[in-house]
């Protein structure tokens, strides 16, 4: 790897940082937009234009606030888990096309953390080290409180995620018949979605999945503790949940996380379903420049529509009980997951081989 190869990486790593925290930041702030309005209220308006920068006075906020340590915690344990909660929320997007390659000097610019022949993989691995993060800092605490909102966190993360891998089983199994032979990487994902079907339907994975897609959205609002799934922060429930205990920047990094894997997973539907950065990009009428960027429009406007779904739901879906939740999950998703796998698997073979009998 030479100097230039090694600026690429490095300058593709930064990038990405620099997309989380900006969209962190415009999230936060569209959600309260977004559910004041649904709500016939105006929400923030003072801090900045239209009130934009209302979330960067209320990280400031926290970053000046005293962090208060209980006394009976496990120090070194209590002060690790914020960071296991928004390492692995970094590192998931990491794999995540959000743009065409470019060529600049020669070599070739893929708009991409890092493109793993093992994509969908590590986004599952990052995500159940998401799991500990939350375990360990309801159990550090030295509260009973944060202690079963940790366990019952943990218990929906491990329920859901379940459905999430299963329905990405599904459209590994329909991806593999676009192109020669099965992939996990999520940029080869996206260029079997290139072109379409009868000429004008797009390409998507979510037209014959989408089955797969609606047990997908439901288990990543899940997975993320979104409402109305967010059981674990319900002040009813049991106080705040498993960062009761915490305050100033390491609550913070627990905030930051929730909405930085918030983008995430409404990227990676994004690029499953809804073909990625694929869309039209005009080469012959547009300036070269306009053109190149229109990829990165795709993407992040098909990544803010489910991203609405997610304040849609906040503002208008009433919060489930522990039991309906943990049911959903167990008695629902999951066998319809592994149903649909086979209903799939029956209807790809018949696809490729024809009837048995024919």
């Amino acid at each position: 790897m030479n100097w230039a190869e090694a600026g690429i990486v490095v300058l593709r790593v930064v990038l990405v940082f620099a997309l989380l925290l900006g969209a962190t930041v415009i999230n936060v702030w569209a959600e309260r937009k977004v559910v004041a309005d649904m709500q016939s209220r105006i929400g923030p308006k003072r801090a900045g234009p239209w009130g934009i920068l209302q979330t960067v006075a209320d990280a400031l906020k926290l970053l000046f606030k005293e962090s208060v340590t209980p006394s009976n915690a496990e120090l070194a344990t209590f002060m690790l888990a914020p960071f296991l909660a928004a390492i692995p929320a970094f590192l998931i997007f990491m794999v995540v096309p959000f743009g065409a390659p470019f060529t600049i000097g020669g070599n070739e610019v893929i708009l991409q953390g890092a493109d793993l022949n093992i994509g969908l993989l590590f986004i599952l691995a990052m995500s159940s080290m998401a799991v500990y993060a939350v375990v360990l800092a309801g159990w550090s605490s030295g509260s009973k409180y944060p202690l079963i909102g940790g366990v019952r966190a943990t218990a929906q993360a491990i329920s859901y995620e379940a459905a999430m891998g299963l329905a990405m089983v599904a459209v590994v199994m329909f991806t593999a018949t676009q192109g020669e032979g099965g992939t996990l990487s999520l940029a080869e994902i996206v260029a079997r979605q290139d072109g379409t079907w009868a000429g004008f339907i797009p390409k998507w994975n979510l037209f014959p999945q989408v089955v797969a897609f609606v047990i997908f959205m439901v288990a990543i609002v899940a997975e993320t503790n979104r409402a109305p799934f967010d059981l674990v922060e319900a002040e009813q429930e049991i106080v705040g949940g498993y960062h009761t205990e915490y305050s100033g920047m390491r609550f913070a990094m627990f905030f930051l996380a929730e909405y930085i894997n918030i983008f995430s997973m409404s990227a990676i539907a994004a690029t499953l379903f809804l073909g990625g950065w694929n869309g039209p990009t005009w080469e012959a009428t547009l300036p070269a420049f306009v053109s190149a960027l229109l990829p990165t429009v795709w993407f992040l406007l098909k990544t803010y529509s489910i991203i609405f779904i997610f304040f849609w739901l906040r503002a208008t879906v009433p919060r489930l009980r522990y039991d309906q939740l943990m049911s959903l999950g167990w008695k629902r998703l999951i066998p319809a997951a592994l149903t649909w796998i086979v209903v799939s698997s029956v209807a790809i073979g018949i696809r490729q081989f024809g009837l048995p009998w024919g």
